[in-house]
């Protein structure tokens, strides 16, 4: 046969899936692949390091952890702390990780969740009661699991079951006729009332100091000084943000799309399908009431500013309060990638533009160059100016493919584009300019740049797990549950980016959309083979480039490549180092890559065409 013409199914193909052989030898691999492999091979040493040194070895793959949780005022805080320092641990091993790593990540996942039902944080698996911007970090655990091994009856069986918590029967969570999630804390216990357990006092930490106080309108308390000073006022501060912020709709709550996406994804059940488009599409509407602007809350009848006096901000973890776009912006960008993964056409892209938009449209820049934008709005107006969280606006055009989006990200963007920052924060971001960068073939030496990085700081997290202090047996304080986090060595955001042009996930609760995936054929699991390494050099709406190299010099490896991380989209016709396209029209083709031989492949797409599924 011609290399890089189709073949027959080879034993153990699926009927007539198209096969591309690559036959093209190298005289030296690529250096990218090389740090590729090179980084593989790194973070599986690191993952068993910083389990052995945090998780009791003797037990069930829980955290090692003696102090209570459950304290007032925060006895609602703490789940995702303890699901976080695995949240991207299955994530690599879809990327191809080592074959036992899906099992650890498993067997974490039960253990932590059996630590926090014992702590009474947790019940039937589930957050008994929080906002989503924590349910979301917390849940990315169980999302990227089941991306991993839908297949699991564990896992499968929670997923369906923390969704059905939302369908709109007990316990309460949703209000169907209103189309309004009931309280801004909720879960397995249902709408729970206020923001804390305790008694209704505020402040509750020294950032609001800096950050301005939430309600900043109540008559008769005007500073965090007086609030601090006089115990009444404290009172009567935790009083209103209970009345006004505790009880009704929020807009962070749009994470929630994301639990009930994934369980569409694992059953194709149509009511999680529907209820993604109907909550989704309710906050569309009273941003499109909003001149434009997605508000922060509504009541339990679904009016914005309900408690509020008709304040359109000023809800829990809205416009006002500390985060701000950073709240309000994830959830609003990942509900409407989710509306767009489930079927819902791209009119729903509005909702992620909406907070994007707004503060865009407060755009200056410093004298040094970098462009800023106001991340909050009280009855001041906007302020609070910061750099644009580049991830939301990448995350958007990555399912949209709209040059707009890309502007959006441009306008907001410093001179340096092609800059690759040493820095690694908890949400697995910080890279998507210079990606998009290379993306768009003015930035040709990031992924080896990027690789270094990611290698370098790997190496930086293990030598922090070999060389902390804190006692194994006791495990870290209570005042220090993101000690796991700020150790956990799985790097994951270049990976994707590099093998499957998949930006991180949005950390807030985002699911994992990429333009390719792979499956190692001649195992039979998720990933890229021992080996093989993977770049994607394009990604345009109609179209999808990748080199594959296979590092091993005599064996040959099989790579099943599909389109979407959930077969959501369609390959058309597929080139092969520029020779005579093959007409694949389906999800999914087949390379065998000699040894020591790599090829470029091209393929056309069709986007969102196909029903999308973890299967």
């Amino acid at each position: 046969m011609v290399p890089g013409s189709s073949v027959p199914p080879e034993p153990g193909d699926a009927a007539g899936r198209p096969v591309l052989r690559a036959g093209t030898a190298y005289a030296r691999p690529a250096r990218w692949a090389v740090l590729q492999r090179r980084l593989f091979g790194e973070l599986d040493q690191a993952w068993r390091e910083f389990s052995a040194r945090y998780c009791d070895p003797a037990g069930d793959g829980r955290l090692v952890f003696h102090d209570r949780l459950g304290v007032p005022p925060d006895d609602r805080d703490g789940v995702d702390d303890f699901y976080e320092p695995f949240f991207n641990w299955p994530l690599l091993y879809v990327l191809g990780g080592a074959d036992d790593l899906l099992a650890a990540a498993r067997r974490h996942w039960l253990g932590v969740t059996a630590q926090l039902t014992e702590a009474g944080m947790v019940a039937g698996g589930h957050d008994r009661g929080y906002d989503w911007f924590h349910q979301g970090e917390g849940l990315l655990l169980l999302y990227h699991l089941c991306l991993a091994a839908p297949e699991d009856e564990r896992i499968r069986a929670q997923a369906i079951r923390s969704a059905e918590l939302y369908l709109g029967g007990r316990p309460g969570n949703y209000d169907p006729g209103a189309n309004v999630v009931t309280a801004p804390h909720n879960g397995a216990d249902g709408p729970r009332p206020g923001l804390t357990g305790g008694a209704p006092v505020f402040p509750w930490s020294p950032v609001f100091a800096w950050y301005g106080l939430p309600l900043d309108w109540i008559e008769g308390i005007d500073s965090y000084d007086a609030l601090v000073a006089d115990p009444v006022l404290a009172r009567r501060m935790g009083e209103e943000m209970r009345d006004r912020m505790g009880r009704g709709d929020t807009a962070v709550n749009l994470a929630a799309t994301s639990l009930m996406a994934n369980a569409f994804l694992l059953t194709g059940r149509e009511e999680f399908r529907v209820w993604v488009l109907r909550y989704a599409g309710g906050w569309l509407e009273r941003a499109r009431a909003n001149g434009g602007v997605l508000p922060d809350n509504a009541g339990l009848d679904g009016r914005t500013g309900a408690y509020l006096d008709g304040r359109w901000y000023g809800g829990h973890y809205g416009w006002a309060w500390p985060h701000g776009l950073h709240s309000v912006g994830a959830a609003a960008v990942i509900a409407a990638c989710n509306a767009v993964l489930v079927g819902g056409g791209k009119e729903y892209l509005e909702l992620g533009r909406s907070p994007l938009d707004a503060v865009l449209a407060g755009l200056r820049t410093g004298p040094d160059g970098v462009p800023t934008v106001p991340y909050k709005h009280n009855d001041s107006g906007w302020h609070g100016h910061r750099p644009l969280q580049a991830a939301l606006p990448a995350a958007l055009w990555h399912v949209s493919q709209d040059p707009a989006d890309a502007e959006r990200l441009e306008r907001a963007t410093g001179p340096d584009r092609n800059h690759v920052a040493a820095v690694r924060t908890k949400e697995e971001a910080g890279h998507e300019v210079p990606w998009l960068s290379f993306l768009a073939g003015t930035n040709p030496d990031y992924p080896e740049r990027a690789l270094q990085v990611t290698l370098d700081l790997v190496r930086e997290r293990r030598r922090a797990i070999a060389a902390d202090p804190t006692d194994p047996a006791t495990g870290p304080s209570t005042a220090d549950i993101h000690h796991w986090q700020d150790r956990n060595p799985v790097l994951t955001e270049v990976l994707g980016q590099l093998t499957c042009g998949a930006p991180q996930p949005l950390y807030n609760g985002g699911l994992w959309h990429a333009r390719l995936r792979y499956h190692d054929a001649e195992r039979g699991r998720p990933g890229l083979p021992p080996d093989v390494a993977a770049l994607v050099t394009a990604i345009a709406p109609d179209r999808t480039a990748v080199t594959l190299v296979n590092l091993d010099p005599a064996a040959a490896r099989r790579v099943l490549v599909r389109a979407g991380s959930f077969g959501q989209h369609t390959f058309g016709t597929v080139r092969q180092d520029g020779r005579p396209g093959l007409l694949v029209h389906g999800p999914e083709f087949e390379v065998v890559l000699g040894g020591g031989c790599s090829t470029e492949v091209v393929t056309t797409v069709e986007l969102h065409d196909r029903r999308p599924a973890h299967h």
